[in-house]
């Protein structure tokens, strides 16, 4: 099978010709496995899909027009009414996003702790000094007035959280540069709960050249040059 170890990207699918030779086609939305609800997404029109397979092929069906270029995955799950972010809000999401990004690593911890992998030993040598200290707000539903008192009492505990989700999503390629489709790993999971992240990367994007540089995304949470 000629297919087997050919790599196409999302939305293609690997087809041999008739001289046995495997090319990338676009994958048709209406061949997609059927999914259940909870896998439906909602794209960048507004249109709820079935899956990401059904999203992507038609996003490649559409390849070369100002319409396929538009089209991204918005959010997991069905499309529905998200209110508009407001300034107030906007200005409020980095407390809630950093305390988040705190409580997350010291989740992986405590799990590395049973059964390691999850963290690197680097990783885990950060993770413990934060998971040990006993100044540590502990994770739960704080007033905004709170994440922001422990963040200026106790900044050094932020500061790797915010390095540690952008290296995470600086994948394809490792440039320290996060673009529309490595942001939209974290963002498509958090719109429907988080409904200020979108206008949020967009204000990260300070020279809007529509990608978020390291620099650009430590000074959207706060941290110093």
């Amino acid at each position: 099978d000629t297919c087997r170890n050919f790599h196409c990207k999302r939305g293609k699918v690997c087809h041999t010709d008739k001289q046995g030779k495997p090319h990338c086609i676009c994958q048709d939305p209406a061949a997609c496995p059927p999914t259940k609800d909870y896998e439906h997404v909602c794209g960048t029109d507004n249109k709820t899909y079935d899956g990401t397979c059904q999203l992507f092929g038609t996003k490649c069906q559409l390849e070369g027009t100002k319409m396929g270029r538009q089209l991204h995955l918005d959010y997991m799950g069905s499309c529905k009414y998200i209110p508009p972010c407001t300034d107030y809000e906007v200005d409020q999401f980095p407390l809630r996003m950093r305390d988040w990004l705190k409580n997350i690593l010291i989740q992986y911890y405590e799990r590395d702790m049973n059964t390691s992998g999850i963290l690197t030993e680097k990783q885990r040598n950060k993770v413990k000094k934060i998971y040990q200290n006993d100044k540590r707000l502990v994770a739960g539903d704080h007033p905004v007035e709170l994440l922001l008192h422990d963040f200026e009492k106790n900044y050094h505990m932020y500061v790797y959280p915010v390095h540690w989700q952008f290296h995470q999503l600086d994948q394809h390629p490792v440039d320290r540069l996060l673009t529309h489709s490595e942001l939209a790993s974290l963002r498509a999971s958090l719109v429907p709960m988080e409904h200020c992240i979108t206008r949020f990367f967009q204000e990260c994007d300070g020279d809007r050249d529509k990608l978020i540089a390291l620099k650009e995304w430590c000074h959207c949470f706060g941290i110093k040059e």
